[in-house]
C-alpha cells in the first residue's frame, strides 16, 4: 500500500504531464482512444466517488463560519467565467458547436485541481476547498441553468436532461462516496492515498477519447480553440483576484479564489458536451483540461512568492 501511495502521489504531482501525453496519443492514435468514448460518464462518475470520499463535515462547516468570503467565490464562479466565455464566443469567430462548448466550460463549477495549487500557492486552502464543495453541489441546478440562458443561440439545449445528468454524475457518486465514508473509515482512510492515481486515470482517459473522436476539429480549429481557452482561464485568474481584492480579502484569500475560479471542472465539461450536445463541442473542456492544470501550476508558483508586503506586480499595484 505504500507503493501504491507514493505512486499515487507522483502521478498526482505530474498530473500536467499525464494529460499533455495522452491528449497527444488521443491524436496522434484515434482508433485506439475512440474505444473509450462510451465510458466517459461512468470515469467522470468514479472521479466524483473519489472526491466524496475524501470531503469532510468541516468542509461545511466553512461556509458557516465564513458564508461572506465563501459566497464571494462561489458568485465569482458562476458569474466571471460564464459572461468571460459569452464575451469571446461574440468576438472570436467559431463554429455553434465550438462556441457552446466554450461556454458550457465556463458554466460548470470549480476543479478539484485549485484544491492544489492553492495549497502550492500558499493560499487559503480551506476557502478553496469550501468553495469547490459549493459549487459542485450548486452544478446540478446553476449550470442547466446558465448553459440554457447563454448557449441556446448556438444549439438546443435540454437543461432538464443535463440537470439529470449531473445528478447521476456527480451528486450520487459524491453522495455514494460520502456515505461510504461513515460507514467503512478505516478502509475509506486506507484507500485515500490512491485517490490521485484514480483521478488522473479518469481524467487522462476522458481527454484522450474526446480528444480522439474530435481529431478532425482540433486539426482545423485546434490553434484558434487553444487561444480561447488560455484567454478564458487566464481573465479568470485575474478577474477573481481582482473580485476579492474588491471585497477587502487578504492575499491567501485572493489566491485561492483566483484559482478557483480560473480553473474549471472540465472533466463534467466535456461529459456533458459529449452526452448533451457533440464530441466537436467537448474540444474546448478537453483542452482545457490540459491547460489549467499547466496554468495553474504557474501561477501556484508565482502567488506562492508573495506576501500581503508585496502584491503580485500587474495583478495589483498596491495592497488594498
Amino acid at each position: 500500500m505504500k507503493f501504491l501511495a507514493s505512486l499515487s502521489g507522483l502521478v498526482g504531482r505530474t498530473f500536467a504531464y499525464w494529460v499533455v501525453l495522452f491528449a497527444v496519443l488521443g491524436f496522434i492514435l484515434p482508433d485506439i482512444f475512440k474505444q473509450i468514448v462510451p465510458y466517459i460518464v461512468p470515469l467522470l462518475a468514479i472521479i466524483m466517488f473519489g472526491m466524496g470520499l475524501t470531503i469532510k463535515g468541516q468542509d461545511f462547516v466553512e461556509v458557516l463560519r465564513r458564508p461572506v468570503e465563501v459566497g464571494i467565490g462561489v458568485v465569482s464562479q458562476f458569474l466571471i467565467m460564464p459572461l468571460l466565455a459569452v464575451a469571446l464566443t461574440t468576438i472570436i469567430p467559431m463554429s455553434p458547436e465550438v462556441a457552446a462548448g466554450v461556454i458550457l466550460v465556463g458554466c460548470c463549477p470549480g476543479g478539484t485541481s485549485s484544491n492544489v495549487m492553492a495549497y502550492l500557492s500558499k493560499g487559503d486552502i480551506a476557502l478553496s476547498v469550501a468553495c469547490t464543495s459549493v459549487t459542485t453541489l450548486l452544478a446540478p441546478f446553476v449550470t442547466p441553468f446558465l448553459v440554457y440562458l447563454l448557449a441556446s443561440q448556438y444549439l438546443p439545449v435540454d437543461a432538464m436532461a443535463m440537470f439529470i445528468s449531473i445528478i447521476k454524475m456527480v451528486l450520487a457518486p459524491l453522495a455514494l462516496g460520502y456515505a461510504l465514508q461513515k460507514v467503512m473509515p478505516k478502509a475509506v482512510a486506507a484507500a485515500v492515498p490512491a485517490l490521485p492515481l484514480v483521478s488522473v486515470i479518469g481524467i487522462v482517459l476522458i481527454v484522450s477519447a474526446v480528444v480522439a473522436v474530435s481529431k478532425g476539429a482540433i486539426a482545423s480549429s485546434g490553434l484558434m480553440i487553444f487561444a480561447v481557452v488560455v484567454l478564458h482561464n487566464g481573465c479568470g485568474y485575474l478577474l477573481g483576484y481582482f473580485a476579492s481584492r474588491a471585497f477587502g480579502l487578504s492575499l491567501a484569500k485572493r489566491k485561492a479564489i483566483s484559482i478557483e475560479v480560473g480553473m474549471q471542472n472540465s472533466g463534467l465539461g466535456a461529459a456533458l458536451a459529449n452526452a448533451h450536445f457533440s464530441p466537436v463541442a467537448a474540444v474546448p473542456s478537453a483542452i482545457f483540461s490540459v491547460w489549467h492544470n499547466i496554468s495553474g501550476a504557474l501561477i501556484a508558483n508565482y502567488y506562492a512568492g508573495k506576501t500581503d508586503e508585496e502584491e503580485p506586480a500587474r495583478l495589483g499595484t498596491r495592497s488594498a
